[in-house]
């Protein structure tokens, strides 16, 4: 692909990568994890990366959210150039403008649902009774208000999960990264969640989300499809309700 793909929109892109390329490097091998990657994805927009294993899904989505760093190229989120940034620089980023929703929950288990949804509020400079009203105003989002005061093993795996997503949103963030979030679910709580990213975007939210299922990858309104590192096809879905 020789040149970034954008759906219409008179709106600038809240992603773009330009020749993005990351390589690793071991004593004998050299690896090119993403090779010369050119997207954009709009405002609002819901995306599934596809491929199979080893494709480079889950390296772009850490590029993407700013967990690693390329080896060249270009990464301009909601317009500003991030691919240069300091690790301080990028972590204030992540914190401020990004959610996570992780296939292995990542919750901390000694501390309540409700704690574990704060703790990236308590690295930005605001207020406790704000960050409460978020904690609240997140867990209301995603059904768990009544489960705030739980520790993490008290919970089902959709119920973490859950969480998981109540903690992506209650930063309030630009953009929100999912990778695999149904991995470790059974079919009806993968659907639940899945529901739920539905209900998100809906809202407003952009979502960018790896998955090796196809049915899920479908819900999405655009596929972008690695292999080897490389964007090697696109696809449109449409999308109801």
């Amino acid at each position: 692909m020789n040149a970034p793909t954008t759906a219409n929109t008179t709106q600038a892109p809240i992603i773009r990568l330009e020749a993005l390329r990351k390589v690793f490097h071991t004593e004998d091998l050299e690896t090119h994890a993403v090779a010369d990657v050119h997207v954009e994805i709009p405002r609002g927009q819901y995306v599934c990366i596809a491929g199979p294993s080893g494709s480079g899904k889950t390296t772009l989505l850490s590029l993407i959210g700013l967990l690693d760093t390329p080896t060249s190229g270009s990464y301009w989120l909601d317009g500003r150039a991030v691919s240069g940034l300091s690790a301080r620089e990028r972590a204030r980023v992540r914190n401020e403008q990004i959610g996570f929703v992780f296939q292995s929950f990542n919750l901390i288990g000694d501390l309540t649902v409700a704690e574990n949804i704060e703790l990236p509020l308590t690295y930005r400079p605001m207020p406790a009774a704000e960050r409460r009203r978020r904690v609240e105003a997140a867990l209301e989002r995603v059904g768990m208000a009544h489960r705030g005061r739980h520790l993490p093993a008290q919970l089902s795996g959709g119920q973490q999960q859950r969480v998981a997503v109540a903690r992506a949103v209650a930063g309030e963030p630009l953009l929100l990264l999912a990778d695999e979030p149904t991995g470790n679910l059974d079919s009806k709580n993968g659907d639940a969640v899945m529901g739920l990213l539905h209900e998100l975007h809906r809202a407003g939210t952009t979502i960018v989300m790896v998955t090796h299922n196809p049915e899920y990858a479908r819900q999405a309104q655009r596929t972008i499809h690695l292999f080897d590192g490389r964007v090697v096809e696109e696809s449109a879905h449409a999308r109801t309700g």
